[in-house]
């Protein structure tokens, strides 16, 4: 469920691009995404599970966590990134968000830095060195600001799984999906100016756009992710979820003609190993515990 709703986030290019394409700016893009996100989720529980719709006050800050300091802060970071470099590397940028992860883990959820999560961890964070072209600096695709910005949508990206583990001790991944964006709402839709702006670029291929950024790589993957994150460490989602640069990258380069050099595919590969082995089922390290005792003994 994480590796295929961090896939979906990687389709979000496509439709970001089109509503700049039309005049949007990144902030419009951000409320239009969480606004169409909240109203789909809201009608669907409304009409199918009424119960996911209460919540109790003490448990508001879980909410504003994930609602704005994740969702508002890191789409505006990201979409800023896309337009102040191309979208492959700005989603590389973002899967800095892992390593973010495994820090808040271990300080709030005393996960522990397993050899498995140390070796994946490191083969994701030379992918994104390698994708993003560190070494040598490729200053023609890259700026200070765009790098800023673009660690900055995966320190916000990391605050998800921290305040979402903490959200769904209480609540199901539905409910806790649904009251992010309501949050992410209430705090875009009077701050971003969409609403002032009146007609202004909508039309009919606005709206369709609107729809499919709303409901696929938000309502969608959010819910798949929000389940896995409830049966994995907060930490192995994370790292699982960098699938989502890979699939960003190829859309980049297929759809909108971005040029990765061999370095940056190198990288790719090493995101996809990170990925896989993260996911392994760990028999390999308790079969070398398991000797290591049988020694001892």
């Amino acid at each position: 469920m994480i590796i295929l709703g961090a896939a979906l986030w990687g389709t979000i290019g496509l439709f970001v691009q089109g509503l700049y394409d039309l005049g949007f700016s990144p902030i419009e893009v951000v409320t239009i995404r969480v606004t169409v996100a909240f109203l789909a989720l809201f009608f669907y529980i409304l009409l199918k599970k009424r119960s996911s719709l209460h919540i109790k006050i003490k448990h508001i800050p879980f909410f504003l966590g994930t609602g704005i300091c994740s969702i508002v802060f890191f789409n505006w970071a990201y979409f800023t990134a896309i337009q102040e470099m191309n979208l492959s590397i700005a989603a590389v940028l973002l899967y800095t968000g892992p390593m973010f992860v495994a820090i808040m883990s271990r300080i709030f959820f005393k996960e522990l830095f397993t050899p498995q999560k140390l070796i994946a961890l490191c083969t994701t964070f030379i992918g994104c060195i390698l994708v993003i072209q560190l070494f040598p600096l490729n200053t023609s695709t890259l700026s200070l600001y765009g790098v800023l910005v673009g660690l900055g949508s995966g320190f916000g990206y990391a605050l998800y799984s921290i305040f979402g583990k903490a959200a769904l001790s209480s609540y199901s991944s539905l409910t806790t999906t649904l009251y992010t964006f309501l949050v992410a709402t209430l705090a875009l839709v009077p701050t971003s100016g969409l609403v002032m702006q009146g007609t202004g670029p909508w039309n009919l291929e606005a709206v369709m756009i609107s729809l499919g950024l709303g409901i696929i790589p938000t309502v969608i993957a959010y819910l798949l992710y929000t389940s896995g994150l409830n049966k994995v460490e907060t930490s192995k989602a994370s790292i699982a979820s960098t699938i989502e640069p890979v699939v960003a990258a190829l859309i980049g380069v297929f759809v909108f003609h971005d040029v990765l050099s061999p370095l940056q595919m190198l990288g790719i590969l090493f995101i996809l190993s990170g990925v896989l082995f993260i996911n392994m089922n760990g028999r390999l390290f308790q079969r070398d515990s398991l000797i290591k005792k049988k020694a001892v003994s």
